[in-house]
Order: C-alpha cells, then sequence, then structure tokens
C-alpha cells in the first residue's frame, strides 16, 4: 500500500472506533484493505482521501463499512476430519473422571451466525450416546460474536435448505426441523447454546472451559495481537483442554502453551506453562474505547523484554502457588486486569455480555460483594469478608475476601475509566 493509503486506513481506524467503540486497527490490513476497496468500488471512489472524506459525512455508510468489516464465513462441520476427531477421540476422554453434575463447558468466540456453536453441541450429543449412553453428563456452550445482528440469527437457529450439503441426512432428521424454506434446530439443541455479544479484543474473556473452539479468526488479526490473544485462550481452557483452531491456523511459538494431538486436525491441548505467569491484562486494558468517545492516544508502560532469570522464575512460582487470586477493577466494578484463576469466583451472566465484578461473582459471593465494595469506594478503606460460603459448581468453598482502594492509582497505571 502507498503511504496515502496506510494514512487513509489510520482516519478509518479512528473513524470506526469513534462511531462503534471498536478498534479495527490492529486488524490485518490487507484484509481491512480488501473490505474497503469494495465498499469504494461499490460508490465508484478511486482514492482513499475522498473515501474518508464521504466516510465523514455519511454516518450510515461508516455503519455499512462496519458491517462489512465483520462478514462471517462459517458452515456447518467445516473440516470434516476434525470434527470426527473430535467426537472419536477428544470428547470421550474429557468423560474420564467427570462427575456426571459437572456439565462440559465450551466457548466458541467469533461464532459468526451459530454453525460452529451448534455443530459442537451435535458432536457432543453424538459422542455421549456412543460412549457413555446411559451417563447424564451434559454440555453448555458460550457463543460469542462482536456482530449483534449476527448473533440475533444465530439466537433463532433457522438455516436456508443449501446446509444439506454440510449436514447429512441423518443429522438433519434428528437434530433439524424442518420448516418453509430451511432448516430449523431442534430444541434439544440449542438449549445447550447461551448466544452473546463480546468483542474477544475488548472484553474480559469465559474461563474454566474444556473446548475453546476459535476458528477462522486469528487469521484476520495481526502478529501482534495475535500473540496476546493466544495468551487469552490459554487462561480461559481447563487443564488438559482442548483449543481448537481452524486449518490455516496455528499456535506459532506457543509451544509451552499448547500441545498438538494426533492427526492433521488443528486440535491442541493446554499445558501447564512454567515460562508464564499467573498475570493476565484483560485486553480491554489497551483498547476499550466507548463509542462517540474523542479519538485521544492512551499510554501503558511498556513492558520489558528479556529473558526469565533465576529471580523472576522464583517470584513466578510463589504468586503461582502462594498468592491469592486478585482483581483490579475500576472505581464502577467494571473488570481491568486480573491475577491467578478466578474461574471459581467469576464468570459472565448469560444474555448481554455485563464485565462488572458484582454481576459476575459466584452464588453465595455476590451480595456481599457488592455491599462490601460499595461500602470501600464509599468510604476509601479496606474491608475485609470472612469465612464467606460459596458455591463453585462442584461444591462448596469458604474464602475470605478483602476490597482494597488503591490510593494513588495514576501512579500505577493509566487507565481509562468507563
Amino acid at each position: 500500500m502507498a503511504d496515502k493509503d496506510r494514512s487513509g486506513l489510520e482516519k478509518i481506524a479512528i473513524l470506526l472506533r469513534s462511531q462503534t467503540g471498536h478498534d479495527f486497527s490492529l486488524y490485518k490490513k490487507t484484509t481491512v484493505y480488501r473490505r474497503i476497496e469494495r465498499r469504494m468500488g461499490i460508490h465508484q471512489i478511486d482514492n482513499f482521501a475522498t473515501y474518508v472524506r464521504f466516510l465523514q459525512e455519511n454516518p450510515q455508510e461508516l455503519q455499512l463499512l462496519f458491517k462489512e468489516l465483520l462478514i462471517g464465513v462459517t458452515s456447518f462441520f467445516r473440516d470434516p476430519e476434525a470434527w470426527e476427531q473430535l467426537k472419536e477421540q477428544v470428547i470421550p476422554k474429557l468423560f474420564t473422571g467427570r462427575a456426571p453434575n459437572q456439565p462440559l463447558r465450551v466457548w466458541v468466540p467469533g461464532c459468526s451466525t451459530g454453525e460452529e456453536a451448534y455443530s459442537l453441541a451435535i458432536i457432543f450429543r453424538e459422542a455421549l450416546e456412543h460412549v457413555k449412553p446411559s451417563a447424564n453428563f451434559s454440555l453448555q456452550v458460550f457463543a460469542t460474536d462482536l456482530d449483534g445482528d449476527a448473533i440475533d440469527k444465530a439466537r433463532q437457529g433457522f438455516y436456508t435448505l443449501n446446509i444439506a450439503a454440510d449436514v447429512s441426512l441423518e443429522r438433519l432428521r434428528r437434530f433439524f426441523n424442518q420448516e418453509d424454506n430451511g432448516y430449523r434446530v431442534g430444541k434439544e439443541i440449542r438449549d445447550m447454546v447461551v448466544f452473546a455479544p463480546q468483542n474477544i479484543i475488548m472484553d474480559p474473556p469465559f474461563t474454566n472451559i474444556d473446548i475453546l473452539s476459535c476458528r477462522n479468526l486469528l487469521i484476520y488479526l495481526t502478529p501482534q495481537l495475535q500473540q496476546k490473544l493466544m495468551a487469552l485462550l490459554h487462561y480461559s481452557v481447563n487443564p488438559g483442554g482442548v483449543l481448537f483452531l481452524g486449518s490455516a491456523e496455528t499456535i506459532g511459538s506457543f509451544t509451552d502453551l499448547f500441545e498438538l494431538l494426533e492427526g492433521k486436525s488443528r486440535l491442541y491441548r493446554r499445558l501447564e506453562s512454567t515460562l508464564h505467569t499467573e498475570f493476565f491484562e484483560f485486553p480491554s486494558l489497551g483498547f476499550r474505547v466507548p463509542p462517540g468517545a474523542p479519538d485521544i492516544a492512551i499510554t501503558q508502560p511498556k513492558a520489558q523484554k528479556y529473558a526469565p532469570n533465576l529471580e523472576e522464575l522464583v517470584n513466578q512460582v510463589i504468586l503461582q502457588n502462594y498468592s491469592p487470586t486478585a482483581v483490579l477493577v475500576s472505581d464502577r466494578g467494571d473488570i481491568l486486569y486480573t491475577r491467578g484463576r478466578t474461574g471459581k469466583y467469576l464468570e459472565p451472566a448469560a444474555g448481554k455480555a455485563n464485565w462488572n465484578i458484582c454481576a459476575m461473582a459466584c452464588e453465595g459471593l455476590r451480595d456481599k460483594l457488592s455491599s462490601s465494595f460499595q461500602k470501600a469506594v464509599r468510604q476509601n478503606s479496606t474491608i475485609t469478608l470472612k469465612d464467606v460460603t460459596i458455591d463453585t459448581g462442584g461444591g462448596k468453598q469458604t474464602v475470605d475476601v478483602t476490597v482494597q482502594p488503591l490510593t494513588e492509582p495514576e501512579e500505577l497505571w493509566r487507565l481509562p475509566v468507563s
């Protein structure tokens, strides 16, 4: 691209961020460039500068470009061999040692119109019937996407007749109901899946995940963002859980985080890494920009790059094994940063995404945390809760909780307050 085109791309990214709150600056420029060129061709505009002015004068075109950048390419059971491996090998192993009341948890970020999420629910049902037909195992699929219209369509579960090219007659008969001009996913499968809008670049992730299907999303992002998201995916998946990537994607250099399973499919098992700390920075720390906000650069302290030394490795062991789980939030309770595995205590609720710590707190902790948090903010003092009994999904647990205000947070981070 010519320098003038690069400058135009940057201006368009700023316009999109101001209008929609979503940052496309870390998407691969060639991908964004092609989508913009298509819109320019429709309007017979031959240079970027003219198209930038056109966007400034036509907010409707800005929304159309936003939708153009969100076009999802998906189908049922893409790469059939990978789905067979998932059904025959991966899911049966996840059943091993699992209590019947402990649901298998799946997250599908970038789910588009839902075909991938429903495919996983169908595969789970088939695997269960084949391996343990009498067991009462259940599945929870959390399917998320940036495109609200795609989420609405996915919730309806209705697809045109041409899905018969990807879905066998047996599966159509068992898991779909034929209607005029198409098929609707059966209630048994739809009830396994919860759809919600989410921006994986900006919003906190789902946790305690057994299978994370992130297929054909990373290929649209820059290498720098891929590296950040790989740490996020590792954080989300349970030890021994599985990451499912698209046929054109790999884990790159993160061989200490995941290992490739046998076969040609892009199925990876999560590893316990000794080279990465349990610190995890939600993507929202650097990218959260509310719609309509002025375009002001937010500077962050840059992390030092150096090889691990003995002191660092010792600190990592201490933090991983002896330091309590911690969460940094804004004065309104919105999560900005976590340390440690928070899955037992925090979980996104079903429905519209809400990343407030009080909304995400588990049963038994929510009410007490909410009142204590408000008191700590109001009095600017530390509040301690002792012997709080919570329900972690696998049983009861007693915990202590400390809510501690940071007296001068601007000296630690320069954070946008939402």
